[in-house]
């Protein structure tokens, strides 16, 4: 995992002079909806994984989402910020965002008022999970996706607002812009700075793993200054940076042992995602790009209940279930916790715990091996055991 860190000074993890392992403490944003379900389900493997490897977590709740809103008047209390910041490394369940109105997107605040500029996404199939495509072992796949521009950077505005009329009227005016009057218009920001960064922690992940290969996704055949200068820059980037260890795909020779870096317009990629995934390892992308794409290749190995996500910045991290709220699901103890807990193992790679990390994954594939899981998947596949949310977490804390 890139950037991995060591716990600093204001969340020290060491042995005591008794002998004893302090508490190394990681906040919990449990969510909204479902959140509480899978949480529940989740904080009994975690703990025990890592107290089994060594170390010693405390999880302590923050709050954020509509809970916080009834105890404080806010979706996302300044001092829950504040703790993240503190903190470095913190979990986060699912966040309710309305539709067409409303507050923004709470986990779009989280990651631009952190800035959390790159969004991690493995997408790795496990035996025995139903899936859509014939062979989802060919798929083993890191996606990173810029988390801070882009369409998410909320600049649109209102149709028939003066704001829009006004930009409207300037795009007209000084732009020989054709835009239809009454429209509801927004910005699409994409910088050299945003787009090199996130190329680079790809590209440092990806060396550092002996990936094969890094494909820069866009679709800059038609957005041609923004999507377009993401492709041109990530080029710039990996030769003026990685010149030595990488090679762009039309100057590969077979058997070359750099990293080759390739680019593919983004609807090509979807494509590709399912006709060919053996041939891609890590896909560095704009902000919406990565959002469609992630959750196309969590289908692919049994949905966003099976998809880890993270988070990253400098030096910050917050990990979290990649699904939604699923509210008519709530309180059902129905859900499947397996993106969280996950999600849980992607953070005890990132602070260094590999050990806890692998007893965690091994585990749940031993659950899934033996047929146990909760009714998304079940629902695919009839000789497989539905079980709840809680159950589903008892059998792989057991598997550990």
């Amino acid at each position: 995992m890139p950037a991995s860190i060591n716990a600093d000074a204001s969340n020290k993890s060491p042995v005591s002079d008794e002998g004893e392992l302090n508490p190394f403490i990681i906040p919990v944003i449990i969510g909204d909806g479902v959140g509480p379900d899978i949480w529940r389900a989740a904080e009994p493997v975690l703990l025990k994984a890592a107290r089994s490897s060594g170390h010693n977590p405390k999880f302590v709740e923050v709050p954020a989402g509509a809970k916080a809103f009834e105890a404080t008047g806010s979706y996302l209390p300044a001092e829950t910020l504040e703790t993240l910041k503190k903190r470095r490394v913190s979990l986060k369940g699912p966040l309710a965002t309305p539709v067409g109105g409303g507050m923004r997107s709470l986990n779009v605040a989280i990651r631009q008022a952190l800035d959390l500029y790159a969004c991690i996404r493995p997408v790795k199939w496990i035996p025995g999970v139903p899936s859509p495509v014939k062979h989802p072992e060919k798929t083993d796949i890191i996606l990173f996706r810029e988390n801070t521009e882009d369409v998410y950077a909320g600049l649109e505005w209102k149709a028939g607002s003066n704001e829009a009329n006004s930009l409207i009227d300037f795009s007209r005016t000084n732009l020989n812009a054709s835009i239809r009057e009454g429209s509801a218009v927004g910005l699409k920001p994409m910088s050299e700075f945003c787009s090199k960064r996130l190329v680079r922690l790809a590209l440092e992940w990806a060396l550092k793993e002996k990936r094969p290969n890094l494909t820069l996704v866009h679709k800059g055949n038609i957005m041609k200054f923004t999507e377009g200068a993401f492709r041109a820059w990530g080029y710039e980037l990996a030769k003026a940076e990685f010149g030595a260890l990488t090679v762009p795909e039309s100057e590969a020779v077979p058997g070359d042992a750099r990293l080759i870096i390739k680019d593919r317009i983004a609807d090509n990629m979807f494509m590709q995602s399912l006709l060919r995934p053996e041939e891609y390892s890590v896909l560095a992308m704009p902000n919406l790009n990565g959002d469609y794409l992630s959750d196309c290749l969590a289908g692919q190995i049994g949905g966003l209940g099976m998809a880890p996500g993270a988070n990253i910045g400098d030096g910050l991290a917050v990990f979290e279930a990649t699904h939604g709220t699923a509210p008519k699901y709530q309180g059902q103890d129905k859900v499947n916790p397996s993106s969280l807990i996950l999600s849980g193992a992607f953070m005890m790679e990132y602070l260094g715990w590999n050990e806890a990390a692998d007893r965690i994954r091994l585990a749940l594939k031993r659950t899934v091996a033996d047929g146990l899981v909760t009714y998304d998947l079940a629902r695919q596949d009839k000789k497989l055991k539905e079980v709840g949310c809680s159950q589903f977490g008892e059998a792989v804390a057991e598997r550990l």
